[in-house]
């Protein structure tokens, strides 16, 4: 895949949709409002292409990024036999306004399939990747199958139901960052009373 060079689109980011990746603040890093965290830092990026990477104990079920000696991505290979390293490529990315004309020009590879791998290798190849390592705080976990979308599962109640806290709840970032006010918030819960999510939103009004 050939970069145009020609902006043609503004910054974005993807996900692929069988992955779950969480943090303590993670949302915050979202909004910008703590540019010490990865994903605010990719999305400050003016140019280029980020993606992440993530250490795992069994690299060859997924893409890998393979570094060189002075720890810069040279590769990103698919699903290796013999992995050049542990770090996997989780599924996130962000992109620069060039990626809507570089994504016309993919073709299908040999499974006949538009790889999503396709446009960050394009940025590899002019030297404009970054990867970023997601360390210790993080927690990366694949959902593509039955069983680790029902590890995926459990690891999620068992966090929220310790800690009293939802993960990942829209209405809660909302109302956080001021973007709903106690009466939205009120009426959202109202969506969900027969649930214990509406209870918790209540909690949140009124606490």
């Amino acid at each position: 895949m050939q970069r145009t060079g020609l902006r043609t689109g503004r910054p974005a980011a993807g996900a692929s949709v069988d992955r779950l990746c969480l943090r303590r603040q993670w949302h915050r890093a979202v909004a910008g409002l703590a540019q010490a965290y990865l994903l605010a830092e990719a999305g400050a990026e003016p140019s280029g292409s980020t993606v992440f990477g993530y250490h795992v104990a069994d690299p060859e079920r997924y893409g890998v990024i393979d570094f060189d000696a002075n720890e810069r991505a040279r590769a990103i290979v698919e699903k290796p036999a013999v992995p050049p390293s542990n770090y996997a490529v989780t599924g996130l990315y962000f992109i620069d306004g060039e990626a809507p004309g570089c994504a016309r020009g993919i073709q299908p590879s040999a499974r006949g399939e538009l790889e999503i791998t396709t446009l960050p290798e394009g940025y590899l190849e002019d030297g404009a990747l970054r990867v970023k390592r997601m360390g210790r705080g993080y927690a990366w976990l694949d959902t593509g199958t039955h069983g680790s979308l029902l590890d995926a599962a459990n690891f999620v109640r068992t966090l929220q139901v310790r800690q009293g806290l939802q993960t990942g709840s829209p209405d809660e970032i909302a109302f956080s960052h001021g973007w709903i006010d106690k009466s939205a918030l009120r009426d959202r819960a109202k969506l969900f009373t027969k649930n214990d999510y509406g209870a918790y939103l209540l909690s949140l009004a009124d606490g």
